[in-house]
């Protein structure tokens, strides 16, 4: 895989050609930004932009002006290799909040396994229905010990409004769900992108994980699709790396309380 390519087709296809990924969101190309918009007021932000040291600091009052306009929390979704390269350190001089960085990573599917090896008495359960994503919703607080609430609201308007761009898996050992996954499908790119992957702590080390890496990626080659990305947590960079995903620059959320 040629890093530089698949970084620049990323860019471009998932970021300044970024599509609207619901019927409650628009995306706009103002200057020099593209910005998403939730018209149902569910997530804001700037998905991508193209600055320099002369341009940069008047954008970024320009972003905070229009998300203020707005109400409610807005992200700079930023980039290691954005520019200028002092972005960040811009940022957070407006008012922003950095989240914790994160690599970005991303995997030709032809060169992943697509065989899903779950541990005995474990099956995959498709999510369709409130029922599966309150499933998908219990496993995320389980894992990742943090409130479910805005995941399952977007989740649940995802089924309703457009379910052909997500796909959501859980394992269930029994009645017990102790892994959840979703990816997000983005029509007319090469991409797709693996989300929320967690296992309870009761269930970690058994390979669960890494089956739903697998199972995702056999229905994204299904699908047509050519790559996978995710944006990988320090625990989940390493499995990621032994199944053959390359880092290719790392993303850091900076937050904007309007």
């Amino acid at each position: 895989m040629d890093h530089d390519a698949v970084l620049a087709l990323f860019d471009r296809q998932l970021r300044r050609e970024a599509p609207a990924d619901s019927p409650a969101t628009r995306i706009e190309r103002v200057g020099g930004v593209v910005r998403h918009v939730a018209t149902d007021g569910a997530w804001h932000g700037v998905v991508w932009s193209g600055l320099d040291e002369s341009t940069a600091d008047a954008e970024i009052a320009a972003q905070v002006r229009y998300f203020a306009s707005l109400g409610g929390e807005f992200e700079w979704k930023s980039y290691s290799h954005d520019q200028p390269a002092d972005l960040g350190e811009r940022l957070v001089t407006a008012g922003f909040t950095p989240e914790p960085e994160e690599t970005l990573m991303i995997a030709r599917i032809g060169d992943l396994p697509t065989g899903a090896e779950l541990p005995e008495g474990v099956h995959l359960h498709r999510v369709t229905d409130p029922a599966g994503v309150d499933l998908v919703a219990d496993v995320h607080e389980q894992a990742f010990g943090t409130s479910s609430t805005r995941l399952r609201s977007r989740l649940l308007a995802q089924l309703e409004q457009s379910p052909d761009t997500v796909s959501m898996v859980v394992a269930m050992a029994g009645d017990l769900p102790v892994c959840a996954a979703r990816m997000e499908l983005y029509p007319g790119t090469e991409f797709a992108g693996l989300w929320g992957g967690g296992t309870v702590p009761a269930w970690r080390g058994r390979g669960i994980y890494r089956a739903l890496i697998a199972h995702r990626a056999a229905l994204a080659a299904g699908l047509g699709y050519h790559y996978l990305q995710v944006d990988a947590s320090s625990q989940s960079r390493p499995i990621l790396q032994r199944l053959g995903f390359a880092a290719l620059s790392t993303t850091t959320p900076y937050l904007y309380n309007c």
